[in-house]
């Protein structure tokens, strides 16, 4: 089992950047892969960003594409999702969840933990 903090969110400004990480206990990190999603009020969960357990394969939604990125320190148990250029539409509540699997996934139903969420508010 592993439990995952995330960390990073805020209020920032249109156009504006933010450093989400995700800090996992234990010492079997590198056996999941990773992802990110967010819950914009009213929405459903939705993808924003995967990486497989070596951190050698990304996948990033279209939506998000050339804005953000995702990145892991298996030596620091940690995943991040760097968020650049931000818009009010990104506004969410991001979670961090863990895969027990080499593979990415893309769905909030193939991922085994989830984090308890941080919240980040983009004004205009």
């Amino acid at each position: 089992q592993v439990r995952l903090v995330e960390s990073g969110g805020g209020l920032v400004q249109a156009a504006g950047s933010l450093r989400l990480a995700c800090a996992a206990s234990g010492r079997t990190f590198i056996s999941y892969a990773m992802g990110w999603f967010r819950q914009a009020p009213g929405m459903g969960r939705e993808f924003v960003a995967a990486i497989n357990r070596s951190g050698g394969s990304i996948t990033i939604a279209d939506y998000v594409k050339g804005r953000f990125t995702i990145s892991r320190d298996n030596t620091k148990n940690t995943v991040y999702l760097q968020t650049n250029s931000l818009k009010p539409e990104d506004t969410a509540v991001y979670y961090c969840a863990a895969r027990a699997t080499q593979g990415i996934g893309v769905i909030t139903s193939n991922y085994d933990y989830w984090g308890q969420g941080t919240q980040v508010t983009v004004s205009s």
